[in-house]
């Protein structure tokens, strides 16, 4: 049994961590970023409006995603526990999270806090190029394809996503920074919150978090 929240800003490597905990602990990994590309690229209403503020780096309004995430959490699979990442990302958020939680007699155990500088961030995020055919991701530095401009897997191009763009990625960082980043001091003072050094290798900062949750 495992519920968690994972903080970070955007270049942080939470999904390369989401991808590791849901493994180990079999639990499901729950992010609004996947849920609101699968709406965009299916061309819904909520993926217009949620298109519009990812396009400029900004946070979807609170409105378009407590109702979502709610409904996802109220799931067989969630039973057992939850991975959630990309929220919540206001304190607001956060309330409605706690308030929907404390209704059927739960609480997080967790939020994992990854710290990464901004000059790291910025290199990482303008590095990233994803597969235009399958979604997979690689890094022009960290993760090169093996032809340049080719996904590995597939053979199909790859593309800099439009939020990756150097100036949309130091807006992106500064938008955590502003509203996001509180969060922080809101977990730490309900004593769930762990902070861990984003900037070591992926197994290290992995271990750090394992030995955090426990076995």
């Amino acid at each position: 049994m495992l519920r968690a929240v994972l903080l970070g800003p955007p270049g942080a490597g939470k999904g390369t961590m989401a991808f590791k905990i849901v493994d180990k602990y079999g639990i499901p990994h729950i992010s609004t970023g996947d849920i609101f590309r699968a709406n965009i690229k299916e061309g819904t209403e909520l993926g217009k409006k949620a298109q519009e503020y990812m396009n400029k780096g900004e946070l979807v309004p609170d409105e378009l995603v407590c109702d979502l995430v709610k409904d996802r959490l109220s799931k067989d699979d969630c039973s057992n526990g939850f991975l959630l990442d990309g929220f919540p990302r206001t304190i607001m958020q956060a309330v409605e999270l706690d308030a929907f939680l404390k209704e059927s007699g739960n609480r997080l155990d967790i939020v994992v806090n990854i710290q990464v500088g901004k000059e790291e961030l910025m290199k990482r995020l303008t590095g990233r190029r994803v597969c235009k055919n399958c979604g997979a991701s690689y890094h022009i530095v960290n993760i090169p394809p093996k032809v340049e401009g080719v996904c590995d897997q597939c053979g199909g191009e790859l593309q800099q996503r439009k939020d990756d763009n150097a100036e949309t990625a130091e807006n992106r960082i500064n938008v955590y920074e502003t509203q996001t980043a509180p969060l922080v001091g809101y977990y730490a003072e309900s004593g769930a919150l762990a902070d861990f050094n984003g900037e070591t290798s992926v197994d290290s900062l992995f271990d750090k978090i394992v030995e955090a949750i426990g076995e």
